[in-house]
């Protein structure tokens, strides 16, 4: 955690701190106890973020349960499937991604007022918003081939979620992750980065930046839901379990790779065990249908 301190009057004036420095810290205040947030502010942002996450599991868990758990895109077009991602993540990676957000919002509100802070504000959650967008775009170009696969050849199911799951295991366990996993982690840190950016899209690109972190951060668990359904409300709580203790829990790092450990195993036993196959067992036939 940074601290400032300011020079006491009786001792000689210390260097000047970096512009990235000084900004930061009307970026990220801290608070009582050395938090990011006054505990009345925090209070009321968190309230903030069940307002916006819980609908969005409510919509969720209403959809997937008129959808059911089926393969691939599940015959829904493009922009049908890019408006339920959206409702998804906000559901899964709202409450992960809050401290980071929220402090930021809050320097915005400190800088600015009225229409300005709300065209900053909309610029920092529209740049977020892009990348879990291109990221839909991605997965529906993932599960669309799925489709393609299955429709041929029913067996390769097994296969499929197997690979998965392994890439899933070998992502968690990689330096990517790591990386992306470490940013995450350290919000002051990287708003002090934030602060250097410049220009009239600065909350934009600040979006997008902490935006694209936050889909390497989560990459690998978002894989899995080929093999266990996209619609899965049981794995998508799961998952937003295991993102939310990641990013914020002391051992995050060491659950991330016992997750890639647990994906490895899923991946040896996929081909022999079809229940770990949901999203893809309607298309998988039987070890003795083969």
């Amino acid at each position: 955690m940074f601290s400032w301190k300011e020079p006491q009057e009786n001792t000689p004036m210390r260097p000047s701190r970096s512009s990235a420095h000084l900004a930061a810290r009307s970026v990220a205040p801290t608070g009582t106890g050395g938090g990011l947030l006054p505990t009345r502010d925090l209070a009321a942002a968190w309230s903030l973020v069940v307002l916006i996450a819980v609908p969005a599991w409510v919509l969720t868990v209403g959809q997937a349960r008129d959808m059911g758990v089926e393969p691939g895109t599940m015959g829904m077009a493009l922009p049908l499937f890019l408006l339920l991602w959206a409702t998804m993540m906000a559901a899964m990676m709202l409450p992960s991604m809050a401290p980071v957000a929220i402090t930021w919002v809050r320097g915005i509100g400190r800088q600015t007022s009225g229409w300005a802070r709300t065209g900053r504000t909309a610029e920092f959650a529209a740049g977020y918003l892009l990348v879990w967008t291109a990221s839909g775009l991605l997965t529906y170009a993932a599960l669309a081939l799925t489709d393609g696969l299955l429709d041929g050849h029913p067996a390769v199911g097994r296969w499929i979620g197997s690979a998965a799951f392994l890439l899933a295991g070998l992502y968690q366990l990689g330096p990517l992750k790591s990386v992306c996993l470490r940013h995450c982690r350290d919000p002051l840190g990287h708003l002090v980065h934030y602060s250097g950016f410049r220009g009239p899209a600065r909350d934009l690109w600040v979006g997008l930046h902490h935006g694209a972190y936050c889909v390497g951060c989560c990459a690998g668990l978002m894989v899995v839901l080929v093999p266990l359904g996209v619609m899965n409300v049981a794995a998508m709580a799961g998952l937003a379990v295991v993102v939310f203790l990641e990013k914020l829990w002391s051992r995050g790092p060491l659950l991330a790779r016992a997750m890639g450990v647990v994906f490895l195993v899923l991946a040896v036993l996929a081909p022999f065990q079809d229940w770990l196959l949901p999203g893809l067992r309607d298309s998988t036939p039987s070890m003795e249908d083969m």
